[in-house]
């Protein structure tokens, strides 16, 4: 699969209105940049050039930061607003450097950034291949790209609950981790490593998903969603079928958290010598 039907408009312009309220509900994102970050730890790099692609308010901006003290920290984003969050991590003389653009356009030279990490921003994508290939070509030889993000499973129980609704799409699509893996082959990189997981929050009512998904800018973009508002006889009937999956007192809401990585691979020519064979030349 090569493109997603994603209405990356409608994206950008959701994230831009949540850059307010983003931090305060952005629980499940600050865990998943946690888990994220801790791969780091098995990873020997010592990057000079660092790019969080979309970075939203920051959170993880500041972490790379703190972990990689010498290197130039880049954070870019779509939306504006939530660069105006980002640009204040760090501290006065060690800022990010903050972009506004597009992931599948990156205004980056070629062979400029040691790591790039995205947490949860690549499933708004609406050309998948077009944005691997794009931090292929920023990322230097050798370099790491290490990303999250979210698989089919994710709010398959609101998914569930429109479809008896209606069959208009009321949730964004994911890709499946074995495609993600896919495109990382065909584009190009060197050892790439797929795995998931399943978190899953809990809520009183339905409503208080439908309110976190709109502070931190989660809205449906898909391209063949539903235009106009929903009537309320829809809602209601929506929150009725929701509550099929009630269980012990709480509602459940799944999320299918994909985490990535691979490497761009070596120049052609490039030779790798054993440790071992430059010792014996030394003894020599």
């Amino acid at each position: 699969m090569s493109e997603m039907p994603i209405d990356k408009e409608r994206a950008r312009r959701a994230f831009s209105r949540s850059a307010g309220s983003y931090d305060e509900s952005a629980v499940l994102q600050r865990e998943v940049g946690r888990r994220m970050l801790e791969r780091l730890d098995l990873v020997r790099l010592k990057p000079k050039t660092v790019l969080d692609l979309g970075c939203g308010t920051g959170e993880q901006t500041h972490q790379l930061l703190q972990r990689y003290p010498k290197a130039q920290v880049h954070a870019l984003d779509f939306a504006l607003p939530m660069l105006a969050h980002a640009r204040r991590q760090g501290r006065w003389l060690r800022r990010p450097h903050c972009i506004c653009g597009d992931m599948e356009h990156l205004p980056l030279a070629d062979d400029s950034m040691d790591l790039i990490c995205s947490n949860l921003a690549f499933q708004w994508a609406a050309h998948p291949q077009r944005l691997y290939q794009e931090c292929l070509r920023v990322l230097r030889p050798s370099g790491l790209l290490m990303f999250t993000s979210f698989g089919p499973d994710t709010l398959h129980e609101l998914r569930s609950a429109w479809a008896q609704v209606d069959d208009h799409a009321h949730v964004s699509p994911f890709m499946d981790m074995h495609d993600l893996g896919d495109i990382l082959v065909n584009s190009g990189y060197a050892a790439p490593v797929m795995d998931v997981e399943h978190i899953v929050l809990t809520y009183g009512q339905v409503d208080d998903l439908m309110r976190d998904l709109k502070s931190i800018g989660a809205h449906n973009a898909a391209a063949g969603r539903q235009r106009g508002l929903t009537g309320k006889a829809r809602m209601q009937a929506m929150r009725q079928a929701y509550e099929a999956f009630r269980s012990e007192g709480v509602l459940p809401a799944t999320y299918e958290v994909v985490y990535g990585h691979a490497w761009a691979p070596k120049k052609p020519g490039a030779v790798s010598v054993p440790l071992e064979m430059l010792n014996r030349r030394k003894e020599d």
